[in-house]
């Protein structure tokens, strides 16, 4: 199954990108070229929605693991929301992402960033 990747800025700074098909060795530059043009401009975050991505590979989770690092050099964060059953499991498997940077959904993501801004905003006040 070939792979498109949808990507848009949220948010100044913020990207949701959304791979949609399979992200394995024949499709993983799609998606790495995609996430590299994205770096370039030194974002504060981008968020993997992958509710459409029904298959990954070794390669695929490479791309992520690549990103992450990537993020973190600048205090950027990779955050992967809309996991698909198989995708979570493999990322568990091999323990690829701290969990705090995986979610179930939008909803949950958008609840847990308002709790850590509400959390720095009682620290400073």
């Amino acid at each position: 199954m070939p792979l498109t990747v949808n990507a848009k800025e949220r948010n100044p700074g913020v990207f949701i990108v959304s791979p949609v098909g399979s992200l394995d060795s024949n499709t993983y530059t799609i998606l790495d070229k995609r996430l590299d043009l994205i770096l370039e401009g030194t974002p504060r975050t981008i968020i993997l929605d992958m509710e459409q991505l029904d298959y990954i590979s070794s390669m695929g989770v490479r791309v992520i693991i690549k990103t992450n690092k990537s993020l973190q050099k600048t205090d950027g964060n990779l955050i992967l929301i809309n996991l698909q059953p198989q995708i979570k499991k493999v990322l568990e498997i091999i323990n690829a992402l701290p969990s705090q940077q995986i979610f179930s959904s939008t909803e949950e993501l958008d609840y847990y960033l308002d709790r850590m801004q509400r959390k720095i905003k009682e620290e400073e006040g």
